[in-house]
């Protein structure tokens, strides 16, 4: 009767073996061998387990516990609450690392521009005669003409990226 009513209540929960032995702090053969009648729990760990299960002892120990499927909407609908409220927590730490990126983003965009507008370009007055030094000028001034064409656009896009990506409260 005992071993019929904690499988039964378990079930009804919602709760596998494995987390009513987490929850009692015991291994799930323990919970397997009550079940099964092999084995008792103690007083001690009867009140443990009626307060898991939040069933009074006497009911665990009295008559058989009908199954109910009210009981096991419930525990469906509480994994389902608890799977929503995981999945939007990592919904909202992914917002808030892509925001960082881009905020990240926006500011080395806006270091290289103040850099080269610092330089001014100091390849333009190089001695090109010399290959190494003619390579080096080549690659700087390419790498300026394309980022100041093409990182304003970037900018833009991270910027509105913030802007969508932000905490609204």
């Amino acid at each position: 009767m005992l071993n019929e009513n904690i499988k039964t209540i378990r079930k009804s929960k919602g709760l596998s073996q494995q987390e009513l032995a987490v929850k009692l702090d015991v291994v799930r053969q323990t919970i397997s061998k009550w079940e099964q009648g092999l084995s008792v729990p103690d007083s001690d760990m009867l009140i443990s387990i009626s307060e898991v299960l939040e069933t009074p002892v006497s009911t665990l120990l009295g008559e058989n516990v009908i199954k109910t499927e009210v009981d096991e909407l419930k525990a469906i609908s509480a994994k389902l609450e608890v799977i929503n409220l995981q999945l939007a927590k990592r919904k909202t730490t992914r917002k808030r690392i892509v925001f960082w990126i881009l905020i990240l983003l926006c500011i080395v965009i806006l270091s290289i521009f103040a850099v080269l507008l610092a330089l001014e370009s100091p390849y333009s007055g190089w001695n090109y005669s010399d290959p190494e030094t003619a390579v080096l000028g080549t690659a700087f001034h390419s790498f300026e003409w394309l980022f100041v064409r093409v990182a304003p656009i970037i900018l833009i896009g991270t910027v509105i990226g913030i802007f969508l990506t932000r905490k609204k409260e």
